[in-house]
């Protein structure tokens, strides 16, 4: 799950993206409205929610709102605000934010929020996403699949490798390119490296195969990768 976190205080930035982090969410934090915006405009980048802040240099909290719900974005939005007056919160939520958090606040009740609004959400994450005879499991970072005899194994994955799993799993047959895996996977603001998807991939091949589990994950050449689940079709 990506979130963008758009917060002009460092302090309080870098306590929320911490927190976001140890819920295994990937964030890209911005720390100016105009800065949030370019990440928005990312086609190859897809948010599960965004928080926020009212006040910011460039572009408000506010008319980032107003912007997205304009171009019928409906990314889930929470406001931060040190606003707490009954019409400044009717004026977030008239802008098209789904929830209001007044500062200060404590991150318990920041995390509470963002479940809800993810249940809230059409893009609701379930509890787990089966493709094929492959079963990931959100609560457990575990990926189950039935083996030869019938049983089904489950194998522990490291964030990274589950979160890479999932996203070949949401484009089954699909060729995904590195750019496009490293965009959805790794903060805007990661240091590039050119084989970091190459690498991530070769820890997840060696970690199926020494549980025997034979995931049909293609290298296309030339092009990127492929979960390939057409024979289980036939």
């Amino acid at each position: 799950m990506r979130v963008l976190l758009v917060e002009d205080e460092p302090d309080l930035g870098a306590a929320i993206k911490r927190t976001l982090h140890q819920q295994k969410y990937v964030v890209d934090w911005a720390q100016d409205g105009h800065e949030a915006w370019d990440y928005l405009q990312n086609q190859w980048t897809q948010y599960t929610l965004a928080i926020f802040d009212w006040l910011l240099p460039g572009i408000s909290g506010l008319d980032l709102c107003k912007r997205l719900r304009s171009k019928g974005n409906s990314l889930p939005v929470l406001m931060l605000t040190a606003k707490d007056r009954m019409e400044d919160k009717v004026a977030g939520l008239d802008a098209g934010a789904d929830d209001y958090l007044v500062k200060p606040f404590g991150m318990a009740e920041l995390l509470a929020r963002l479940r809800a609004l993810q249940r809230r959400s059409p893009q609701f994450q379930p509890q787990q996403l089966t493709v094929g005879n492959l079963t990931l499991d959100y609560g457990s970072y575990a990926v189950c699949f039935q083996q030869t005899d019938g049983n089904r194994q489950a194998i522990s994955l490291t964030t990274k490798e589950f979160q890479l799993l999932e996203y070949l799993m949401k484009h089954p047959n699909q060729i995904v390119t590195s750019d496009q895996i490293r965009n959805q996977l790794w903060e805007m603001s990661a240091e590039p490296v050119s084989n970091v998807v190459a690498a991530q991939m070769r820890l997840l091949r060696r970690k199926l195969s020494s549980s025997d589990c034979t995931i049909p994950i293609e290298t296309i050449h030339g092009m990127g990768y492929r979960l390939n689940l057409s024979d289980e079709s036939k």
